[in-house]
């Protein structure tokens, strides 16, 4: 018999970098994104493994919704923008109006220093298709990137596809598969009660 897997991808609340539409420089939630990530304490399974990206947006959130024991994984990055991290995305297209321009519609461009969102894609692909058979549900508190990459994967959509989804914050999107397909429940507000 084979048994699902269950994983809810959950993410982060906005950040000070998300607040000035910058590259992520490991910036940690704006004030009001942390006051929403504790009202939602309590909405998640409390008998679910726990990881988490390894930015301080998402440890930061993950212990605001009472997550203390999730493991970090690095396969649960976002996307790495390289020499770009810090500066908003008015600034970079102002300096390289072309390196931005096919980073966001080429998947094998990387921005300088950084990952193509290709290399994401398979990235992440590969650590949902190895989470372990049958071991109950896993809560994985992610960048919206993994959410996204988790979709084309799951969903066998083109890299190219990887901007085409919205991941809003404080979202879950549930994935659900066995035998090596997936199904993808999209993104529902997370909200306690």
């Amino acid at each position: 018999m084979h048994q699902t897997n269950r994983v809810l991808f959950v993410t982060p609340a906005f950040s000070v970098a998300q607040r000035r539409a910058a590259f992520d420089a490991d910036e940690p939630l704006d004030p009001a994104g942390a006051a929403r990530a504790r009202a939602a304490a309590g909405a998640l399974p409390a008998d679910a493994r726990v990881a988490r990206s390894p930015s301080a947006r998402c440890a930061e959130t993950a212990v605001a919704l009472g997550l203390t024991e999730a493991t970090t994984s690095a396969d649960l990055a976002g996307v790495d923008s390289g020499t770009w991290r810090g500066r908003t995305l008015d600034e970079v297209g102002a300096a390289d109006p072309e390196a931005l321009g096919r980073w966001l519609t080429e998947p094998e461009v990387a921005a300088p220093g950084g990952e193509s969102v290709a290399q994401v894609c398979a990235r992440v692909g590969r650590w949902l298709d190895g989470v372990e058979p049958g071991a109950g549900r896993l809560v994985a508190v992610v960048e919206p990137d993994v959410v996204r990459a988790a979709t084309v994967h799951a969903t066998g959509a083109p890299p190219a596809a990887f901007w085409r989804f919205d991941v809003l914050p404080l979202t879950v999107t549930e994935f659900t598969g066995r035998l090596g397909r997936w199904n993808v429940g999209l993104g529902r507000p997370l909200t306690a009660g």
